[in-house]
């Protein structure tokens, strides 16, 4: 068991944007599903999660609780749910890395998450249909995942992808149907606010990829205060360590510190073939310390 976390840990540090998405997706489905077991067995009803976590449509309770438009895009509550968004995410977050970088790809992921929020709240406070429904909340990747696929289908219409049964199809045509398909269940009672959240991504991802083309990048905002953010949870280096290694830098020749690098990458190289072959837990401990400083570098 201790391997298969040492992995998946491995996995996760070394993964690009797309890999940690639906890392952190599915590690915050399972925590909420054991809290929610445990709440279960103890007679525990005080606190609903999974409301705590989804962004409400009132606007009272949503001032409150202000960290929901950016929470409710990582939460899930069934195993379908969880399955078709990451199953999107990941097929069209391939597509979408091919010709950009992961730092946009979180970036659009965040904007299409807020604004199928935005579109959500709006709706609910305005529109009869949805006001006639009450108040609720709503949770879900879908209208992060919708903006990655329209961003990506409007970016390269012209890509085609092999689907079983129907051949290839331009991956367009998948977007545009996905698309209509929650167009026309906007007066559906079945999870209403799912649908318009999802139109509130699609739209965020149809504009994106349009303005890019035109040569501007709206993700560009997005993706400093995230560098930013996650800078505030980096750990900072000491000074004493970064002289000594100014200090021995300046001791080596360049043929020296040049051949000490390429030792170093010889090294990493054969014990990632190690890990292909033998699995983490063939590694030993030597190697396993290696691996891990070279992926901190």
């Amino acid at each position: 068991m201790a391997d298969f976390i040492d992995n998946l840990k491995l996995k996760y540090r070394t993964g690009n944007v797309l890999t940690k998405l639906i890392f952190i997706n599915v590690l915050v489905f399972v925590i909420l599903k054991v809290i929610d077991v445990i709440f279960i067995l103890f007679n525990i009803h005080s606190l609903d999660l999974i409301t705590f976590l989804g962004v409400p449509s009132n606007l009272q309770l949503l001032v409150k609780r202000l960290w929901t438009p950016i929470t409710y895009m990582f939460v899930h509550e069934g195993f379908m749910h969880i399955l078709f968004n990451m199953l999107w995410l990941y097929w069209f977050g391939k597509i979408f890395m091919q010709y950009f970088t992961g730092r946009t790809l979180g970036s659009l992921y965040v904007l299409g998450g807020l604004a199928g929020a935005l579109l959500y709240i709006i709706a609910f406070n305005t529109i009869p249909y949805y006001l006639d429904m009450g108040r609720g909340w709503m949770i879900g990747a879908s209208a992060a995942v919708m903006a990655i696929v329209m961003g990506a289908a409007f970016y390269k219409p012209d890509l085609r992808l092999n689907l079983l049964l129907l051949g290839q199809i331009k991956i367009v045509y998948i977007a545009i149907f996905a698309f209509v398909l929650d167009f026309l269940s906007l007066g559906s009672p079945t999870n209403p606010g799912g649908h318009v959240a999802h139109i509130g991504g699609a739209l965020l991802g149809y504009y994106f990829a349009s303005q890019y083309k035109n040569g501007k990048d709206i993700t560009a905002w997005m993706g400093s205060l995230l560098d930013w953010v996650a800078g505030l949870f980096k750990p900072r280096k000491k000074r004493t360590k970064m002289k000594v290694t100014h200090h021995n830098k300046a001791k080596e020749s360049d043929w020296d510190y040049n051949y000490r690098r390429n030792s170093e990458n010889d090294e990493i190289d054969a014990i990632l073939d190690k890990l292909k072959k033998s699995g983490y837990s063939g590694l030993s401990s030597e190697e396993k310390k290696k691996l891990f400083d070279a992926s901190k570098k």
